[in-house]
């Protein structure tokens, strides 16, 4: 990509992507817009599952969170269905959210190993590579140290990781509690030791009011029966699933992320297209102020 904002990393290099996510919240919000062209959703709007109406759909999301979100992500899953008509119309979306400033995260959750793992990376968050988000979302589970070389990648080319670690789905409960039998984490779960993992990632990076690689951690969870204490978050951003449809409340954003609710990101998709793509600057708009109420700042 040759767009503006690839030219000003190549020649200026790029601010770490902790302090850039750190800046749009504070100009903007902490609202992260998914942008999930359904199949259901594409044919309610009078949209194809093909280039033209997933780019439709993206530009639909993308105009109703520019200056009011500070972050937009495309779930590529959606996007990759369609081939590679779905590719044309993802790579028309990140461009034209990049040209609105807005941040991008490629909810990819891409983990694998060696040379594999560092070409997902180059692929989602190489400057010069062919997408060039902002930051994607990874799976820890074959080892935290297995994402050593992705978050190289990253380092390198100012972007972010979100790790996932503890997940909303069910099927993950058992994997994600289960009790670490060795290692330095020995005693605490295996969620909570990738929290403690990814915060360390975060204290050697420099001094940043974000780190660099953020969590997943779901909105509609206790925290606590996951054995994750959020004080041990550190200066991790957190994408957080989960609200609108899903349950989650922004006006509980305090009471489920205590003294680190000011650096979760509050992701909201399907509640954001209940009201057709003329509704859905209302809602973004009307998310974003719930949010700024709940954290006790200026609407």
């Amino acid at each position: 990509m040759t767009d503006g904002r690839v030219e000003t990393i190549q020649s200026g290099g790029a601010e770490p992507f902790g302090v850039r996510l750190a800046s749009a919240i504070r100009s903007r919000s902490a609202l992260c817009v998914g942008i999930d062209p359904h199949a259901a959703t594409l044919a309610a709007w009078g949209l194809g599952r093909d280039e033209a109406g997933l780019t439709a759909f993206g530009a639909t999301l993308v105009d109703a969170a520019a200056g009011r979100a500070a972050i937009v992500k495309p779930q590529i899953a959606f996007f990759e269905a369609a081939g590679v008509a779905g590719y044309r119309a993802l790579d028309a979306t990140i461009r034209r959210a990049r040209d609105a400033g807005l941040l991008v995260v490629a909810d990819v959750k891409r983990g694998d190993i060696g040379s594999t793992g560092d070409d997902y990376a180059l692929a989602w968050l190489d400057r010069d590579g062919p997408f060039a988000a902002d930051a994607m979302t990874v799976s820890p589970y074959l080892g935290y140290g297995s994402l050593a070389g992705t978050l190289d990648v990253a380092r390198r080319n100012g972007a972010g990781v979100f790790v996932l670690a503890a997940t909303s789905n069910p099927e993950a409960r058992v994997l994600q509690t289960a009790v670490l039998a060795e290692g330095p984490r020995a005693g605490r779960s295996v969620a909570a030791g990738i929290v403690l993992d990814v915060a360390d990632d975060n204290r050697t990076g420099g001094d940043q009011p974000l780190g660099d690689v953020g969590l997943v951690l779901g909105a509609t969870l206790d925290l606590a029966d996951f054995g994750i204490d959020a004080d041990t978050i550190g200066t991790s951003p957190v994408l957080a699933p989960g609200f609108g449809a899903q349950g989650a409340r922004i006006e509980d954003l305090r009471a489920l992320y205590g003294a680190r609710a000011e650096q979760v990101l509050v992701s909201e998709s399907r509640g954001l297209l209940t009201d057709g793509p003329d509704g859905v600057a209302a809602l973004v708009a009307d998310r974003a102020d719930r949010i700024h109420a709940a954290l006790g700042a200026a609407a």
